[in-house]
């Protein structure tokens, strides 16, 4: 049996929640209306949902009239139909440094929730102002796993990091002035942030961050349903 449908300009992975605990994706930009909502309808028949990342609000209002019962979030650009059979033990907290990192923060949050995660936010808390950070120290240390979202210099994960024993995922953003460079100053410090534990993932993508957020509280109710007593 096939593992995939073949569209023509589109092979849809139909088995990739088998392999790999979550369906398939759609990313929004570069394809048509069209040819999303026919790669929607496979995934829908195969999973009962779906969600496509990156998509503008002009594709999303004509995707709305043939899917109504879907979700589009305007700040995250991301496009739901259905919802999570399953919610994990544990949660996901999303940290932004600034105002202007909301829709990679946004990104990162919507996604951990579509794919199960109980989420909390905690935006503006950059190390401009450290003070609004450290007063949410409790809170913070309570999480399971962390997604820090920063521009700039990117220096907030590493901050989080030396308060945490939990895992702390950076994403930094293309948020910053000119030798900013886009977002590879804060790449660059964040994949040499001498804070340990700590994972790095490409600029502005707030849904590989939160895809591995997922993935450790996926691992840890699996660890979690197959615990030997100690004896």
């Amino acid at each position: 049996m096939d593992k995939f449908e073949d569209l023509g300009f589109s092979k849809v992975d139909i088995d990739r929640e088998k392999r790999t605990g979550f369906p398939e994706v759609i990313y929004g930009e570069g394809k048509t209306e069209e040819q999303i909502s026919q790669i929607m309808e496979r995934l829908i028949a195969h999973h009962g949902k779906v969600m496509v990342t990156r998509l503008s609000a002009k594709k999303a209002e004509e995707l709305l009239s043939r899917f109504p019962s879907a979700e589009y979030d305007h700040v995250s650009r991301i496009f739901r139909y259905g919802v999570s059979c399953q919610l994990y033990r544990g949660e996901v907290m999303v940290l932004c440094a600034g105002t202007s990192d909301l829709p990679v923060a946004e990104e990162a949050a919507v996604t951990a929730e579509w794919m199960g995660c109980k989420v909390k936010r905690l935006y503006d808390v950059g190390v401009a102002g450290i003070d609004r950070l450290l007063s949410y120290r409790d809170e913070i240390t309570k999480a399971s796993v962390l997604i820090v979202v920063a521009g700039m210099e990117g220096a907030l994960p590493s901050v989080v990091g030396g308060l945490v024993r939990r895992p702390v995922i950076a994403v930094p953003t293309s948020v910053g002035y000119g030798a900013h460079l886009e977002g590879l100053t804060p790449l660059l410090g964040m994949l040499t942030s001498c804070a340990s534990g700590m994972s790095v993932v490409n600029i502005d993508n707030g849904f590989g961050a939160a895809y591995q957020a997922a993935l450790i509280l996926q691992l840890a109710a699996e660890g979690a349903d197959h615990e030997v007593p100690l004896s």
